[in-house]
C-alpha cells in the first residue's frame, strides 16, 4: 500500500470516527431533550455508547447544538460505523435493527422506572396524559419506527359501507434471502417463548427474533389477572398498543375475555380494545400468546350505522343491533357494564352452538372422530362519549370446503392476488393491511393502464410478477383501455383496490348481505330471544 493509499484510508477512518463521537454527542442530547434519561444520567450514558463503539474519549469539539428532531440522523451514522469496526457482520437492516436498538437501550431509563413514572403521570395529569407521554417515549426511543411507518401508502377509501382505511406496509424490513436460509439454520426458539412474551424487555435479538433493548412494558390489572401494555413497533393506527398476557399462555376467547375487555375501557375510556378471534384461519398470526390490540382511533366499523335494533327481556338495560357492515355484527350498548357482559356472553354461547346449513354455518364438524369447532368471534369494546359502553360481536366462522380450502367465510380465490391473508382484527374493523408488493405491482399495472404494452404481454407470462394480476389486468383494461394518464391510472388503482377490499369484507361476513342472509341473521337473534324494538 502506498504512503498516498495509507494517508487516505487514516484520513477516512479519523473522518469516520468524528462523525461517530458527534453522533454519540447528538443522541445523547437528544436522549436527555426528549425525557429518555435524566440529567444525571449523561455521563453514564455517554459512557456505555463511548465503550460500546471502541472510544476513550468523547468529542473534544463543539457539537451541533440543535436538537435532533429524530434519533435516526445520528443512529445512522454509529451504525455505520459500527459496521466499518465489525459491530455487525453485514450492513443488512436486519442487523442493523439490532445494532440500533442496542444504542437506544443504553439512552433510556430502566423498565421499573418507566413504570413509575407512567403511573405518577396517571395519577397527577389523568390516564390520557399517561399514555400521551408513553407513545412519545415509544417513538423517541425508536422502539416505534416511525422512519418506517410514515413509508406505509396509505388512503381513505369511499365504500358502500362507509368510508375505510387502505394501507400498503412498507414499514416491516424484508429480510435478504440469505438471511432467511440462515435463520433457518438456527434452533427453535426456546426464549422468549414468542415477540408478545414480557421477557423480550432488553432482550438482545438475533437473526430470527428481533432487539429489545428499548422496549418498554406498563404492568396492568384486569380482573386482578397480571397483564402488559405496549404499543407495537410498527403503528397500523393512531396509539396503536398491545395488552398481554403475564404468561405465555394460548388466547382462548370466554366469558373473562370480554370481562377484561370492559375492564380495560373502565381503566383506559379514551381507547378502544378488541381480540382477534382464537381460531385458526379466522383468527391473528399469534395464537400462541393471549393478547389484546387497542388504541386511539375513530374505525369505519364505529361509524356504521345501525340498520335493526333488538331487545331482550332480560336484559332490559341493553340495546342490541345489527349494523350495516360487510361483515355480521351485532353491536351491544348498555350503560351497565354488568347487564352488557351477561347479554355479550350469552350470544357469544349461543353462537359456539349455532347452525344454520342454508347458509353454510356449521357449528362444528368431525375429523377423524373428533369433533372441530368452527363458531367464534371478533370482539371489540369501547366507551361511548356519555360514559356508555358499547360491545361489537363479529361473528366468525373457520370452515373449509372443496370449493374454498383456504376458508369458506375468508378472502375467495379470486382475491388472492391482492390478499389471501386471515381477516384479523384490524381489517375486520375497516383498515387493511395490504402487502408491501403491490406498492409496485400497482405501479407496473398504472403502467399498462397508460400504454406500455410489452409489460402487458410480459404480465401473460407464467412467472412474471404481474402474473398473478393477470386476469384482473384483462378486466382492467377492458373497462378503462390502455391510454389512461398515469396519474389518473393510480388513482382509479387505488379505488377499485379499495372497493375489492370492501368485498373481501363480504367474502368474510358469515350472514351474506343479501335478503338471505340477512333473514338467516334475524333467525340467529329470534333464536335466543330477541325482539325488534
Amino acid at each position: 500500500m502506498t504512503d498516498e493509499v495509507k494517508t487516505s484510508v487514516s484520513e477516512k477512518q479519523s473522518g469516520l470516527q468524528e462523525a461517530a463521537l458527534q453522533a454519540i454527542e447528538r443522541l445523547t442530547a437528544f436522549a436527555v431533550a426528549r425525557g429518555l434519561i435524566e440529567e444525571a444520567d449523561i455521563d453514564y450514558s455517554r459512557n456505555l455508547l463511548l465503550e460500546r463503539f471502541g472510544f476513550d474519549e468523547p468529542f473534544a469539539g463543539e457539537a451541533d447544538a440543535a436538537v435532533l428532531d429524530s434519533p435516526q440522523p445520528a443512529l445512522d451514522v454509529l451504525i455505520d460505523y459500527g459496521y466499518e469496526i465489525g459491530l455487525i457482520p453485514e450492513n443488512t437492516d436486519t442487523y442493523r435493527d439490532l445494532l440500533d436498538a442496542k444504542i437506544m437501550g443504553m439512552l433510556m431509563a430502566r423498565p421499573s422506572e418507566v413504570a413509575r413514572s407512567f403511573r405518577v403521570k396517571a395519577a397527577e395529569g389523568g390516564v390520557e396524559a399517561a399514555t400521551d407521554w408513553f407513545y412519545r417515549l415509544s417513538i423517541d426511543s425508536n422502539y416505534i419506527r416511525m422512519d418506517r411507518v410514515n413509508k406505509n401508502v396509505y388512503w381513505k377509501q369511499p365504500t358502500p359501507y362507509g368510508e375505510m382505511e387502505i394501507t400498503i406496509n412498507l414499514s416491516k424490513p424484508e429480510k435478504s434471502p440469505e438471511e432467511i436460509a440462515m435463520a433457518k439454520l438456527l434452533p427453535p426458539p426456546v426464549y422468549p417463548k414468542c415477540q408478545l412474551c414480557r421477557e423480550n424487555v432488553g432482550y438482545a435479538g438475533r437473526l430470527n427474533h428481533p432487539a429489545r433493548q428499548n422496549l418498554r412494558i406498563i404492568p396492568l390489572d384486569m380482573n386482578g389477572e397480571p397483564w402488559f401494555f405496549q404499543y407495537s413497533p410498527y403503528v397500523y393506527y393512531n396509539e396503536h398498543c398491545i395488552v398481554f398476557h403475564h404468561d405465555h399462555v394460548p388466547m382462548k376467547l370466554t366469558r373473562d375475555t370480554l370481562k377484561r375487555l370492559l375492564s380495560f375501557t373502565d381503566s383506559f375510556p379514551h381507547y378502544f380494545i378488541g381480540s382477534n378471534a382464537d381460531l385458526p384461519i379466522v383468527g391473528g398470526s399469534i395464537l400462541t400468546h393471549d393478547h389484546f390490540q387497542g388504541g386511539r382511533h375513530t374505525f369505519a366499523i364505529q361509524k356504521a350505522e345501525k340498520e335493526q335494533v333488538f331487545t331482550h327481556p332480560s336484559y332490559p338495560g341493553v340495546q342490541a343491533a345489527v349494523v350495516r357492515w360487510p361483515m355480521s355484527v351485532v353491536r351491544f350498548t348498555s350503560a351497565d357494564p354488568q347487564q352488557l357482559l351477561e347479554a355479550g356472553d350469552a350470544l357469544y354461547e349461543a353462537w359456539k352452538q349455532y347452525s344454520d346449513p342454508s347458509v353454510d354455518v356449521l357449528a362444528f364438524t368431525e375429523t377423524d372422530g373428533e369433533r372441530v369447532p368452527h363458531n367464534t368471534v371478533t370482539p371489540i369494546v369501547r366507551r361511548g362519549l356519555d360514559g356508555s359502553y358499547e360491545m361489537d360481536l363479529v361473528l366468525r366462522n373457520n370452515r373449509t370446503s372443496e370449493q374454498h380450502p383456504e376458508g369458506i367465510f375468508h378472502p375467495h380465490r379470486e382475491m388472492h392476488h391482492l390478499k389471501k391473508e386471515n381477516i384479523g382484527l384490524i381489517e375486520v374493523m375497516g383498515l387493511a393491511i395490504l402487502p408491501g408488493r403491490l406498492k409496485e405491482e400497482l405501479d407496473a399495472i398504472a403502467n399498462i393502464l397508460s400504454g406500455d404494452t410489452d409489460l402487458a404481454n410480459a404480465a401473460t407470462q407464467d412467472g412474471h410478477p404481474l402474473h398473478k394480476h393477470a386476469a384482473w389486468i384483462d378486466e382492467l383494461m377492458g373497462r378503462y383501455g390502455r391510454n389512461v394518464d398515469k396519474a389518473e391510472a393510480v388513482s382509479l388503482l387505488q379505488n377499485e383496490v379499495g372497493l375489492k377490499f370492501s368485498t373481501i369484507l363480504e367474502h368474510a361476513g358469515v350472514f351474506k348481505r343479501d335478503e338471505e342472509g340477512q333473514e338467516a341473521f334475524r333467525r340467529f337473534l329470534a333464536s335466543l330471544g330477541y325482539l325488534p324494538a
